[in-house]
This record gives structure tokens, sequence and C-alpha cells, in this order.
């Protein structure tokens, strides 16, 4: 075994075992232990439960991400200070000087990636289990957790007509091609779109003017577009099951971020004005917006109660003059 096989293994057999565990539970309650669907479930199953885990991960990555958003106003004075000086000894007083806010405010540039760079081994791990189960299959051997009679139902198992274990590039059984060109095609299209989706309406609604103005958003307007690209292309080369992961652990995303724009949106944000507006609407006090400063929640708690008075307050009749006769 490599190296990179040496440091997978333990994350394939945890894949693998959180699926045999769902897989058995719903076999224990009438589903079809070959069945696709029911190895489908267990996919599924297995993005709830690492999503749920790295709920906490999620919390801090949300604070990391707002004391970014906070510091770009003394990261642009940072860099108008250091304007035009490229000499070494400026360069690096100014990453000094930017370690020391970014220490400050208790955040780093990569905190936003900190989920995702979780979630890779799993990932990986999950893609090598999938695609090795025609090769165990043959050789009559299981894949970490899954026993050598688990690795055949799998391999059998087919949702539409297309194999689990089958990718773009690599069909299924002779007739499934179509089937798996569909499918493959479906899924990939509903996986890019969700992250799109996703990245899309946090730049919309849940950035400041600041953040927006900031270098920091020109990278994220890259990735905006990028990161899809990156995996539509790679998705042709993906086991339907992992495409069946991708895509839910993506609507997973999309909707923690709607909830999280909703209820919890980024100081100085259109959606903080939005819930401000909302709650002062009810009579309900401001809620403190998570990295948000007292003065800022109370700023946007007098601004929403304005707009509130100004669109309700009724508009008085004014007397006509009339001339006497």
């Amino acid at each position: 075994m490599d190296f990179f096989g040496t440091i997978m293994a333990p994350f394939k057999w945890l894949v693998s075992a959180i699926m045999v565990g769902f897989h058995d539970g719903l076999s224990a309650i009438g589903m079809p232990a070959a069945n696709g669907w029911t190895w489908t479930l267990s996919i599924i199953g297995l993005v709830l439960v690492i999503r749920a885990a790295l709920i906490p991960v999620f919390v801090k990555q949300i604070k990391a991400q707002r004391g970014m958003q906070l510091l770009q106003p003394d990261l642009k004075k940072l860099q108008d200070k250091y304007k035009g000086k490229t000499d070494q000894l400026s360069r690096q007083a100014m990453a000094q000087e930017q370690m020391a806010l970014y220490k400050k405010h208790g955040t780093n540039p990569f905190s936003a990636c900190l989920p995702m760079l979780i979630q890779m081994p799993f990932f990986f791990a999950l893609f090598q289990v999938l695609s090795g189960i025609s090769t165990a299959k043959s050789a009559g051997q299981g894949i970490g957790a899954m026993s050598a009679e688990q690795v055949k139902q799998f391999d059998e198992s087919t949702i539409f007509g297309a194999p689990l274990s089958a990718s773009l590039l690599h069909g299924g059984a002779s007739g499934n091609e179509a089937a798996v060109w569909i499918l493959s095609i479906v899924m990939i299209l509903a996986m890019t779109a969700s992250q799109f989706i996703t990245q899309k309406q946090i730049m919309a609604k849940n950035m400041s003017e600041e953040a927006l103005a900031s270098p920091f958003m020109r990278q994220q307007k890259m990735m905006l577009y990028i990161l899809p690209i990156v995996f539509g292309v790679g998705g042709i080369n993906f086991p339907i099951g992992v495409l069946i992961y991708w895509t839910t652990t993506n609507l997973w995303t999309m909707g923690q971020q709607f909830f999280v724009i909703r209820r919890m949106p980024t100081p100085g944000s259109p959606a903080a004005k939005a819930l401000a507006e909302r709650r002062a609407a009810r009579g309900l006090p401001a809620m403190p917006l998570l990295g948000a400063k007292k003065a800022e929640a109370e700023a946007a708690e007098a601004s929403a109660a304005t707009a509130v008075e100004a669109k309700t307050q009724r508009a008085q009749p004014q007397r006509k003059n009339r001339k006497r006769k």
C-alpha cells in the first residue's frame, strides 16, 4: 500500500462503516439489501452524519468570515499605507501588521475553506470505495467495512437502470450506457447548479459594502465560476454514488446558507437590513447579529424603524382654499 493509500485507509473504513450501518438499518425495516435505493439512502445518510458533525466547524467558519469582513476597512488602510513600497522591509512589515490584524479579529483568510478541507478526505475515500467496487467484486474481496457479499450487492445495485458504481466515462453493464449517461449528466448539472446558487446568494445578500469593494471579493467572484466548472468537469469521472453524495452535500450547504442569511446575516449586508426591517415591522428589538458590534446593531434597528415608519405613515389630507362668493 502506498503512502496516500495508508493515509486514506482509516477514512475508507469510516465511510464504508457508516454506509454499512445505514444499509443494515434500512434492510432491517424491510428494504431489499441489494436494491439501489437502499444504497442510495445509505449514501445520503453518510452525508447527513458528516455534515451534522461539521456544524460546530461551520459556526466557526461564519465567525471567521464575519471577522474577515469587519477588518476590511483596516486592511484597506494598511494597503494604502504600504502602497508603492516594494522593498523587502516594507513587505515584511506589512505582512506582520496584517497577521496582527487577523489575530486581533480572531480570523484568517483560510477559515472559509475549513469545512471543505475537512470534507475532502471523506470525499476521496468514498470515491476510492465506489471506484474499487467492481475490482473487489471480481477478486471476491471486501472494501473497508464492506464485506465481499455487500460489495457484490452494491455492484449489482442500480437506480433508473444505472449502476451506482458506474461513471460517465466508465459505463455500467451492457445495455445500461444510456441510463448511466442521462443520470450522470443530470446529477452533474444538479451538483454544479446547487454550488453556484449557494455562492451567488452569499455574494448577493450576505456581504457588506466594504466586503464587496475589497480585493478579497475579486477572489470570491473567481471562485464563484471556477469551482462549479472544476467539479462539473471532474464529475464525468465520478461514480454515480459519488455524484449523489456531492449533490446531497451541496443541497445541505444551500439550505444551511439560506437559514444563516435569513436568521444570522452579516452586519451591514442587505440581508441584515431586511432582518432588521422585518423585526421592526413586528415591533421586536433588533437581534444581536453574529459578529456585529453593538453600535452597528443599534444603527440597523434605527434605520429599519425609520423605514417602516415612513412606509406606514399616512398622508394627511390638505384643505383646499375655496374662494368666497
